[in-house]
């Protein structure tokens, strides 16, 4: 498989996951600022910082208001943050390698787009958001499911799964941080509203009737956090996707370097006493976390998409292959 082919099938899958998580982040802040009391959600600027879309942001937009912020991270084009670009990105890229993909797969990313593309704007003002992000979150599911159930699990797949828990990876450490982040010292919530916290959070991994059946107890908030970055059974938790992203390195030829780091953090989670840490301490963990998954990004970004050939003699540096 040619190099830039690869890359664009996992780019495929990071993005479809990406469009889900960020419809399912936005839906969980919403769903906060509703339930919360004022001064206790978190702010609109918090959402966007945790999405790591802040510059480009402030390039096109003067305040930090629910608006902008919606319109930012659903409907806007020309943010690589958005849904819609998401999306796009993902339709592109399934596009230029049909003949690898199953022609149910590409019809179905078609349709998504031009659901999104169509009805995007109807996601920004409160009324119609949960109704656009929930059909997103639907057909994100529909289309992963596609590819899992008509694509002959080869190389191929092996990338689109990799790009898949990579991405689901990034996204559930950043809806955990999400709410850890309310809970920093000088933002602390009462009592009686941590419950009603977590339980959003677990509601938008789709997480809470799972968390309830392995967890056993009331949902709390270092309960939760564990539940969503150490358990090895719920597929949306990280140390279950950084499971199978081993699995599927494992697969790969020259996996050396990204497997490397991948074991770094298998390892870094299932030694962290989440029990023992308070919320900076989370905080700082998820961090590093993120850090290594962009470190294992840039590992397989070396070794499967950016392969420097040889030159043959006579050849210069500039000279194309």
């Amino acid at each position: 498989m040619l190099s830039r082919v690869a890359e664009r099938v996992y780019w495929v899958a990071r993005y479809i996951e990406r469009a889900e998580n960020s419809a399912r982040l936005v839906n969980a802040c919403t769903h906060q600022m509703l339930d919360l009391p004022k001064g206790l959600a978190p702010g609109w600027r918090q959402l966007v910082e945790i999405i790591g879309g802040g510059p480009g942001f402030e390039e096109n937009y003067q305040t930090y208001n629910e608006h902008n912020t919606v319109s930012f991270l659903v409907a806007d084009r020309f943010s690589p943050s958005s849904i819609l670009a998401s999306v796009s990105s993902a339709r592109e890229n399934m596009r230029t390698t049909r003949e690898l993909l199953p022609t149910e797969a590409w019809l179905h990313c078609n349709e998504l787009y031009l659901y999104v593309n169509t009805h995007s704007r109807e996601g920004v003002p409160r009324r119609g958001r949960h109704a656009f992000l929930k059909e997103v979150i639907f057909r994100c599911q529909q289309l992963s499911g596609l590819l899992a159930g008509t694509m002959s699990h080869d190389v191929a797949y092996d990338l689109v799964c990799l790009g898949r828990n990579l991405e689901r990876a990034d996204m559930t450490s950043r809806i955990v941080d999400s709410a850890i982040s309310i809970l920093m010292p000088g933002r602390r919530t009462p009592d009686r509203y941590d419950s009603l916290l977590w339980v959003n959070v677990l509601k938008s991994s789709s997480g809470y009737q799972m968390y309830r059946q392995h967890m056993r107890g009331r949902v709390e908030g270092t309960g939760v956090v564990k539940f969503l970055l150490q358990d090895r059974y719920f597929p949306r938790a990280v140390a279950h996707t950084v499971a199978a992203a081993e699995v599927n390195l494992r697969n790969l030829p020259r996996n050396e370097a990204p497997l490397d780091r991948l074991l770094v953090l298998r390892d870094r989670i299932d030694r962290a006493d989440i029990y023992e840490m308070n919320f900076v301490e989370m905080h700082e963990f998820i961090d590093r976390l993120q850090l290594t998954l962009n470190e294992i990004h840039s590992q397989i970004f070396h070794t499967w998409f950016h392969i420097q050939y040889p030159m043959r003699r006579g050849q210069t540096q500039t000279a194309r292959s």
